[in-house]
């Protein structure tokens, strides 16, 4: 068939591509490449921690979440194709949602798990000596 032919059939159908959407490109490097990464992201901060190199534990902690929160990125961008344009934009949409709700219930988690423990020491009990 030629290509005269194939332009001149148009059954409605628009390509995505021609819609302003951008098309997602699948390909092995990409894969590689993100595995790669996600790969790096975690090896590291575990071999940082499992070695020593820090010697306390916020700094520690800080690096773990800023890999972690990178990882999350590589994940988005090259595992589940999220970018800004895809899905007319709702897929950002969806993401920005699912940030706020995890934010939301991890300081909830962190503020309710602090306050228990300080709450719950036996040097808040008026005589920790006379407990039943």
């Amino acid at each position: 068939m030629s290509d005269h032919a194939q332009h001149a059939h148009d059954d409605g159908h628009h390509d995505e591509a021609h819609d302003g959407v951008s098309e997602i490109h699948v390909s092995l490097k990409g894969y590689m490449t993100g595995f790669a990464a996600a790969a790096f992201l975690t090896i590291l901060p575990f071999w940082l921690v499992m070695s020593g190199a820090f010697s306390k534990t916020g700094p520690a902690d800080a690096f773990i979440l800023l890999f972690a929160a990178v990882q999350i990125v590589v994940h988005m961008v090259y595992f589940l194709h999220l970018n800004a344009k895809s899905e007319g934009g709702w897929n950002m949409l969806a993401l920005v949602f699912t940030i706020v709700l995890v934010v939301i219930t991890l300081s909830g988690s962190i503020w309710i798990m602090f306050h228990l423990n300080s709450n719950m020491l036996p040097s808040m009990m008026p005589n920790p000596q006379n407990l039943p």
